[in-house]
This record gives C-alpha cells, sequence and structure tokens, in this order.
C-alpha cells in the first residue's frame, strides 16, 4: 500500500512516499480502507524527535485520525462488518496510508450527514476537548469556561462541546476569527493581540490551556477557588495551584469508542460540526505542506488528507 513515512526525525522534508506492508488484521480489530485522516500537532511533534518514545522504529507512518470503509473485522469483532462506514482515533500512528488496522473498541460509526473528510476531522481533537473539559474539568450547567486559541482543532470543538454543556464560554484567537468563534457560540470573545484575559475575565470555574508559557500562568488569575485549569501542552505550577486553591494538571488524550460514539450522535445532531481549514491529497509534497501549515499554530480548524 501507499504511505506517507518519516525514516528519521528532522523537518517537513522528512515525510516520503513509500510502499509499505498491508497491516495484519488482528483477532480483535477491523482493518480499515483509509479515505481520509488529519494533521494534527502531534504529528510534527514527534516527526521532529520530541516524542521519541511514541515512534518505536522506522520508517514511521504518522497520523492519528482515521475515517473510512471497513474491509475486514476480526474473528473476535461482532460489531462491525465490511463496507461499514467508520472513524477513529487508533492507539497507534498510522493513517498516512491506504489501510490501517485498529483496535475495534476504539471505533464508532460515521453519521450519515457526515463526509468521509468532516469525519477524519473529528477523533483527536473532539475527544481531546472532550476528556479535558468533561473528565478532568468537570465542566457543568451554568458554570463558565475560558478556552485558549479558540480558533484551533480542539478550540473549535471544545466551544460546541461546552455550549452542548450548558456552559458560559470565553475565548481567546485573534479578530479575523471572532466571527468565526461567535458562529460556534463563544459568549465573550477576547481578541489576544489587543486584550489581555487575565485582566477581563475572573470567578471562572475552568479554563483549558493550550498554549502553556505566560498564558498558562496568567489563566490561574482568572479561576475562582475549586476551579480546574487542564493544559493539554505542560505540566502547571504546583505552587501556584494551591496558592489560588484550583485543580491543575496536565494529560494526554486516550481513545474511548463510548466517547466517540457520543460525538458521533452529536455531529449527526448537528451540535458538532468540523471546521476545515483545507484539504491535501495524500501526497508527499502535500504532507509537507500540510505539516509546514500546522507549524505555524495558526490553523483554522483541522488540516484534512483526503485518500484517493
Amino acid at each position: 500500500m501507499k504511505a506517507i513515512v518519516i525514516e528519521k526525525f528532522g523537518g517537513a522534508e522528512q515525510l516520503k512516499e513509500k510502499e509499505m506492508p498491508m497491516p495484519a488484521c488482528g483477532v480483535n480489530q477491523v482493518l480499515i480502507r483509509i479515505h481520509a485522516t488529519s494533521v494534527n500537532p502531534v504529528d510534527f511533534k514527534v516527526r521532529q524527535g520530541h516524542m521519541k518514545e511514541a515512534a518505536d522504529s522506522f520508517p514511521l507512518i504518522l497520523g492519528g485520525d482515521v475515517a473510512g470503509t471497513v474491509t475486514e473485522a476480526g474473528s473476535n469483532v461482532a460489531r462491525f462488518r465490511a463496507g461499514d462506514r467508520v472513524f477513529a482515533r487508533p492507539r497507534y500512528f498510522g493513517t498516512y496510508a491506504e489501510y490501517v488496522a485498529v483496535d475495534a473498541d476504539i471505533i464508532a460509526r460515521i453519521p450519515e450527514n457526515l463526509s468521509f473528510e468532516e469525519a477524519a476531522a473529528i477523533p483527536l481533537a473532539a475527544m481531546t476537548a472532550w476528556q479535558a473539559l468533561v473528565d478532568h474539568g468537570r465542566l457543568a450547567k451554568g458554570q463558565k469556561v475560558l478556552i485558549h486559541a479558540g480558533a484551533g482543532g480542539v478550540g473549535t470543538f471544545a466551544i460546541q462541546i461546552a455550549k452542548y454543556l450548558g456552559a458560559e464560554v470565553a475565548s481567546t484567537a485573534s479578530e479575523s476569527n471572532e466571527e468565526l468563534l461567535r458562529s460556534l457560540g463563544v459568549d465573550h470573545f477576547i481578541n489576544y493581540k489587543k486584550e489581555d484575559f487575565s485582566e477581563i475575565l475572573s470567578g471562572y470555574d475552568v479554563v483549558l490551556d493550550t498554549m502553556g508559557g505566560d498564558i498558562q500562568r496568567d489563566s490561574f488569575k482568572v479561576l475562582k477557588a475549586g476551579g480546574h485549569l487542564v493544559s493539554l501542552v505542560e505540566q502547571p505550577d504546583e505552587t501556584m495551584a494551591k496558592e489560588t486553591g484550583v485543580t491543575a494538571n496536565v494529560f494526554m488524550m486516550e481513545p474511548k469508542g463510548d466517547q466517540l460514539d457520543q460525538l458521533a450522535e452529536l455531529a449527526a445532531e448537528g451540535k458538532l460540526r468540523p471546521i476545515i481549514d483545507e484539504t491535501y491529497p495524500l501526497s508527499e509534497q502535500e504532507l509537507r505542506e500540510a505539516h509546514e501549515k500546522s507549524e505555524t499554530h495558526h490553523t483554522r480548524g483541522k488540516l484534512v488528507i483526503r485518500v484517493e
């Protein structure tokens, strides 16, 4: 099968097209013919060598989202059969390719109202947002949440999930993204280039930190005692957490089939829509361009890869 791989760590030029063996379908897995995948920031971080523990051997096929059709189901799998439209965040990389084998317990059916490209934008980013707000932030109806970088892949889903939960939502972004964020449900838009969120907001229950550094430290100022600071990028300062009386942690998303089923249901009801910045074909050059765009940290929603 055709795949885009890296054979060593480095820049986007390390992404290369290569013929790879078809993955074997385990007894608890399904083999998926990939129609679309996406680019996430973790992809270029692994490619650059910042997460070497995630790369067990070369050549390595990156990619952490898949949307496609089942071509084979393992002998222990009863829920899915050949021809089913499915999507997932596999437990391992491997979706910059034409086929991937995925554990059946973390797969969900694609809602009929979604294309493969739209479905491929959802799993990793939307489950990250869900786990940040629900599992770690304990966000509830009537509470207030600040979502940093609301126009990004995780941010656009987090806004919609927070509104579904009945929360009041503030979010930071550049002026060019204000209309988008308000259309997703943002109540308090903050132009980070002109405004200091820590001087405007106070008494918040949850902050979703996608930035780290000074932005993370200033986020403690807007939380009330008993609040939650949930980071996707770095461990928050424990001393500041104790001084402000908040819970602060960093986490990595874990694929969960029941959560993806729930997100699929929200998408089917029109309560969760993926924002796609750009779509690229699966090729060496196009993947390099997608990675370079992802590295700017100014992607609007998701970058999707179409597998012909």
